[in-house]
């Protein structure tokens, strides 16, 4: 493994894999968004109004208060509607528009990734600017914010909850097995602003190394698989990203 800062010339390393690559996979978590402001759950003042948001993300606090659950993806989708996509962001559509074979493989249900202009998206953990109706199944894009009333409705009259996978709950069907094809077929897999703790996401990473692949980290910290990569960039993802480009 080869552990550089942003200036240092190890980054011809990630460069070349980058400029050489046909196909590439990339596997974000919510470190790159927090560079446009969005909250993780697990940084300081991870609470909100005296509740944790892992105890708020779950089906079980959704069918006890469905209001306070909605009240809580409310405030979070007034918040995201503010924030705007980031170098890092806008990095990855430009390397969408130059890899022949690109996948972009999300934890983050914020829409930033959309905002940017990036088209091949998997998002392993859904979407907080759609609705599914818990009654007939119905699935749905609102963009409002905030929503006009809480909880919403389906058309059917049906209690509609957040498009997103709470914990607990199963990754949307085929899902997992499109991710794992993606970074087993790739040349090289950038790994940006994952814990690399949650799983089966986190997976991915010894996935897409016993399949061959180049794997690249970028990440302010060291994370469980930093030893194991190709290449560890430690820095924000707006700030090295551009300059693997």
């Amino acid at each position: 493994m080869e552990e550089v800062s942003p200036n240092a010339p190890g980054l011809e390393c990630a460069r070349d894999w980058l400029t050489r690559a046909t196909s590439l996979a990339v596997l974000t978590g919510a470190g790159i968004s927090a560079e446009s402001g969005v909250p993780t759950f697990r940084g300081a003042g991870g609470l909100w109004r005296d509740h944790k948001p892992e105890d708020l993300a779950t089906p079980e606090a959704f069918a006890r208060n469905p209001l306070l659950v909605w009240e809580w993806y409310n405030w979070r989708r007034e918040r995201l509607a503010q924030a705007q996509p980031n170098a890092a962001h806008h990095a990855l559509v430009k390397l969408e528009i130059r890899v022949a074979r690109f996948t972009l493989i999300t934890q983050n249900v914020d829409g930033l990734d959309d905002r940017a202009g990036s088209g091949k998206i998997l998002k392993l953990h859904g979407d907080i600017w759609r609705l599914r109706c818990t009654a007939c199944g119905a699935n749905w894009p609102d963009r409002r914010v905030p929503l006009p009333k809480l909880p919403p409705h389906c058309g059917c009259g049906g209690l509609a909850r957040p498009g997103v996978v709470w914990f607990g709950e199963p990754l949307p069907e085929g899902m997992m097995k499109e991710a794992e094809h993606a970074v087993s077929s790739a040349e090289v897999v950038l790994v940006i602003g994952t814990s690399a703790v949650v799983y089966p996401a986190a997976g991915l990473i010894p996935y897409a190394k016993h399949a061959g692949a180049k794997v690249i980290e970028i990440n302010t910290e060291d994370t469980p698989y930093s030893g194991m990569v190709d290449c560890a960039l430690r820095g924000a993802a707006g700030a090295v990203l551009p300059r693997l480009l």
